[in-house]
């Protein structure tokens, strides 16, 4: 079912296009709809100076603005009863500057992350981030939503690798946090804030990073597992052996484990080799691989759960890391009892789980009912990533709040005091 939001008069639509001095404003169309929500205006900026212009027009006018990139996570969230502007940065692209021997650069908001690793490449660095879809999700998108893949058990989330920011407020005004090297100690850290806010507090229009170096070998140790519950000792004893693994990614069902090791060729060589003893000491199996068949492994590792095309529902879990094992069980445990296909994959050492859940919406519900009702306050949480309208309306896409959301609540009404950026689809109806 497709819901249309209301769209400017032709006044409005041509009052805001001479304002941006070009036609970059358009009527929305079904194929800009979000959740099955249609916008009233579709709008394309290709310089800061109009995401500005589009934003106030927007709070003069009383309207709301949603955020998009590549739109591989705009169904985030819960469903939108409206969408009277959607903002697409996606012409705003390019990296403004590579400063290779400070390993820094700034990119803006649209760029693919493929894009910006492309063009690192040349003095052999990279964005240390490697969520799903490369190819399509932005960097705006993915400091929004603070999206990561594997190699965070290394390298950490894009909070971590945020050392600076240009956001265009909801009233219109420019901002700029942070600096252009590492070693930064002007100001309030307002990149970090932002990253994760999922566009409530502020339109990304630019993003700095530290970067790393290329790291000259790879190995993965795929490991086989007799049961999820062998997932706490196998990595509590990799990590006691002082191995540094850049991604220690667990898999179920059946259960598994990559490894991945980056370095030098004979440290990568000698990591992955005593990875792979230690698995089978525990009585798993293990083999090492590289080239074509590592890359494959990850592929298929990557589609488990975010494969394109598939249906169903994704929740994030987090728990702490030494409840990983135990976590994967009640899943097991939960989707059996109602009857549902489930796929888990996840950061193992650090209790970040993404879940895959297929069957009827009501079984669905009562999956996440049960998994939530498990985690006593502050001990996890599970959040739902994409969903169908049904589900979400059964059983809302945040879970527990926790007492955090009064804060919340007062840094949502310091930056955006007239509710312009993306309303209600943040936690506890933000």
């Amino acid at each position: 079912m497709t819901t249309m939001t209301n769209g400017p008069s032709d006044v409005a639509l041509a009052d805001l296009n001479a304002r941006l001095g070009a036609r970059v404003a358009r009527s929305g169309v079904g194929t800009d709809a979000v959740d099955g929500v249609v916008p009233g205006l579709m709008v394309e900026p290709e310089t800061p100076a109009n995401v500005s212009r589009t934003l106030a027009w927007a709070t003069e006018s009383g309207r709301t603005v949603m955020v998009r990139g590549g739109g591989t996570k705009i169904d985030w969230g819960p469903t939108p009863t409206s969408i009277d502007v959607l903002l697409s940065m996606r012409r705003m692209s390019g990296v403004e500057a590579h400063r290779h021997g400070d390993l820094t650069a700034t990119v803006r908001a649209g760029t693919t992350l493929s894009a910006v690793n492309a063009a690192l490449a040349e003095h052999r660095q990279w964005l240390a981030l490697d969520p799903p879809d490369p190819d399509t999700a932005t960097i705006g998108g993915i400091v929004a939503t603070n999206d990561s893949g594997p190699r965070r058990h290394w390298h950490g989330a894009p909070r971590d690798l945020i050392i600076g920011m240009t956001l265009a407020r909801a009233d219109g005004v420019m901002a700029h946090s942070g600096g252009i090297v590492v070693k930064n100690v002007a100001g309030y850290d307002l990149a970090r804030l932002l990253t994760g806010s999922f566009g409530s507090l502020g339109v990304v229009v630019n993003a700095t990073f530290k970067l790393v170096p290329r790291a000259d070998a790879s190995r993965t140790v795929a490991v086989t597992l007799t049961g999820p519950e062998q997932c706490g000792p196998y990595v509590s004893a990799l990590l006691a052996q002082a191995s540094m693994p850049t991604a220690l990614e667990l898999a179920a069902p059946p259960a598994g484990m990559l490894v991945r090791f980056e370095s030098v060729e004979t440290v990568a060589e000698q990591q992955a080799s005593q990875a792979a003893t230690l698995a089978e000491q525990q009585g798993g199996r293990a083999v090492v691989l590289t080239g074509d068949d590592e890359i494959q492994a990850w592929h298929a590792h990557d589609k488990r759960v975010f494969g394109t095309g598939q249906d169903g529902t994704i929740l994030k879990i987090v728990t702490v890391p030494t409840e990983v094992s135990s976590t994967v069980v009640r899943i097991g445990e939960a989707a059996q009892t109602n009857h549902l296909d489930y796929a888990v994959t996840g950061r193992a050492g650090l209790g970040v789980l993404n879940v895959l859940v297929q069957g009827d919406a009501e079984s669905r519900a009562s999956f996440v009912t049960v998994l939530r009702d498990r985690f006593l306050p502050g001990e996890g949480s599970v959040v739902i990533r994409r969903a169908d309208a049904e589900l979400k309306s059964l059983v809302g896409v945040w879970g527990p709040i926790g007492d955090g959301l009064p804060i919340m609540r007062e840094v949502k009404r310091r930056f955006d005091p007239t509710g312009t950026l993306n309303p209600g689809r943040g936690p506890g109806g933000l």
